[in-house]
């Protein structure tokens, strides 16, 4: 199993068996975990979605502490879903999905929904998908999806971004 999908892992069953937040020292940290990222934490039961919440942007001040926040997150607080059970926790599959920072691209013709993810932004509101998702094999496919995720109605003219993920199962 990766250090990141442990990281996941044992950070949620920690915190859902006893509430208590993985404490993590930078010290014990490896050098690629020190730098700053964004990351999805994704949880899965069977193969069907059970929580995912991510960052694109960086808010804590390592990629380990961004994997230990938004794992709990994945577990507690995706508004999907209800807070995962105790009696859930010998089923989860895990992902964690490391993200390059975004760029701006001028064309759909930039974007590939496996290589790529997509944000979309129009105004205030802003919609993300990961890439290589099963089933979404079209870029507009994929814009669509980010749009409805943002609230933002079809036709309304938006800003690209992509981005590429390590993933980690």
């Amino acid at each position: 199993m990766h250090p990141l999908v442990k990281l996941a892992k044992d950070t949620v069953e920690l915190y859902v068996r006893e509430g208590r937040i993985t404490e993590l020292r930078e010290e014990d940290l490896a050098p690629e975990f020190k730098q700053r990222a964004g990351v999805f934490i994704c949880l899965k039961i069977k193969g069907n979605l059970r929580g995912c919440i991510g960052t694109f942007q960086p808010l804590e001040p390592t990629i380990a502490h961004e994997t230990v926040r938004n794992a709990i997150s994945a577990a507690t607080c995706d508004p999907r879903f209800e807070c995962i059970g105790t009696d859930e926790l010998e089923a989860i599959e895990y992902t964690v999905d490391i993200l390059t920072p975004p760029e701006k691209v001028t064309s759909k013709n930039q974007l590939d929904p496996r290589k790529y993810g997509v944000i979309v932004q129009a105004g205030r509101n802003r919609g993300l998908l990961l890439p290589d998702l099963e089933g979404v094999d079209t870029v507009d496919y994929q814009i669509s999806i980010a749009m409805q995720k943002a609230g933002i109605l079809p036709g309304t003219p938006v800003v690209l971004f992509r981005f590429e993920v390590k993933r980690y199962h």
